[in-house]
């Protein structure tokens, strides 16, 4: 089996990868892919252009449609020969490209053979890609999917991966793109529920029109639910055309049990929100701390807002020492600690420096 990676992986990857070897990400759809690889290439001015193999039924599709070409010679003979019109998305300036060639086990036969001279030339019907293109491919991988198998010799033109993003990175992620957040708490409180859960798709068999839920369609819900104050009957059955009964279940039962702060409220109103956080077990902390650290990693604040966020983190992290809450106070200093929230350590170091102070040395004594 291919190696895992998540998607800081694939970053660091694709930049120390030369752009002469062929990648190959193996995953589930909807886990974002594309998404990820144009933001990538994106910053690095590079276009990406995305062909679905599997919705492409000639070859004809790829490299281009046949014309007839007649040339004089100096006599006057009349020379014919077949060229190949280039695709709209064929690079004709000389720009280097990222071609990412999705659901790759999903093509007909004739169009995988078209793909190896691709793989091996960098040529389409005798054009060649500009010198500095990648070829980024994608297959899908798993029972519920009607795949086509991969020739070896095919598959050894590739370095592959198995895509795997964290729930971590997918939150971050929920985070900066202001995803609702009954989704993020809901999905950092159940995160079996992101990709869907094992145990309910074994319960239920998945086939054909059954569905199931993936990070996609979390974004859906949240589309959803960024409208909606008050869940009503309507609003249970359209989530669950989106991540399927099962997730629509479990999250609408979060969602109307939940007494979830999140850490904008506490960090923006704290007055309003510690009376909540007083009745919090440890796995209601763990989700708050988090919570605090993706906010201060991501928000956008104002220099009001910066002030009267340090004053209420400060406020917090001494209402933990005070009331005796060590292991809640252990776990926001371990998160703090992992060093995964970099802006969030800065905001800390500028804006609230006593707690900066006394979560270092609390890790010295650990």
């Amino acid at each position: 089996m291919a190696v895992t990676i998540n998607v800081t992986e694939l970053k660091e990857t694709l930049g120390l990868t030369p752009s002469t070897h062929n990648i190959m990400l193996v995953g589930k759809h909807g886990i974002g892919k594309s998404e990820i690889l144009t933001e990538y290439f994106q910053k690095e001015g590079v276009k990406v252009v995305t062909l679905f193999l599997g919705q492409m039924s000639d070859p004809g599709d790829i490299i281009g449609l046949p014309s007839k070409i007649e040339t004089k010679d100096a006599n006057g003979n009349v020379t014919s020969q077949t060229d190949f019109t280039p695709p709209y998305w064929f690079p004709v300036d000389g720009t280097p490209i990222v071609l990412f060639l999705d659901e790759l086990n999903r093509a007909r036969p004739e169009i995988l053979q078209t793909v190896m001279d691709l793989t091996l030339n960098r040529k389409l019907a005798g054009k060649a890609l500009p010198e500095g293109s990648r070829v980024i491919a994608a297959v899908n991988d798993g029972d519920e999917y009607q795949l086509t198998d991969l020739d070896p010799a095919l598959v050894s033109r590739f370095n592959i991966y198995e895509f795997r993003p964290s729930v971590e990175e997918w939150l971050n992620w929920a985070v900066a793109n202001r995803l609702d957040e009954r989704v993020i708490n809901f999905i950092q409180d159940n995160p079996t529920w992101l990709d869907g859960d094992d145990g309910e798709k074994k319960k239920h068999d998945y086939q054909g029109l059954d569905k199931s839920a993936d990070r996609r369609a979390w974004k859906k819900v949240s589309d959803i639910m960024l409208q909606v104050e008050n869940i009503k009957d309507i609003h249970k059955r359209i989530i669950s055309g989106i991540v399927g009964p099962g997730a629509a279940a479990a999250f609408i039962r979060n969602v109307l049990q939940s007494n979830a702060i999140s850490g904008k409220d506490l960090l923006l109103k704290y007055d309003k929100t510690i009376n909540t956080v007083k009745d919090y077990q440890l796995h209601e902390f763990a989700i708050l701390n988090e919570s605090v650290f993706r906010f201060l990693e991501h928000a956008k604040l104002d220099e009001r807002q910066k002030k009267l966020a340090g004053k209420n983190l400060r406020q917090y992290i001494d209402w933990l020492r005070t009331n005796k809450k060590k292991e809640a106070l252990a776990n926001f200093t371990s998160i703090f600690e992992r060093g995964t929230y970099n802006e969030a350590i800065v905001f800390m170091v500028v804006n609230a420096s006593e707690v900066y102070d006394m979560l270092n040395e609390f890790v010295e004594k650990l």
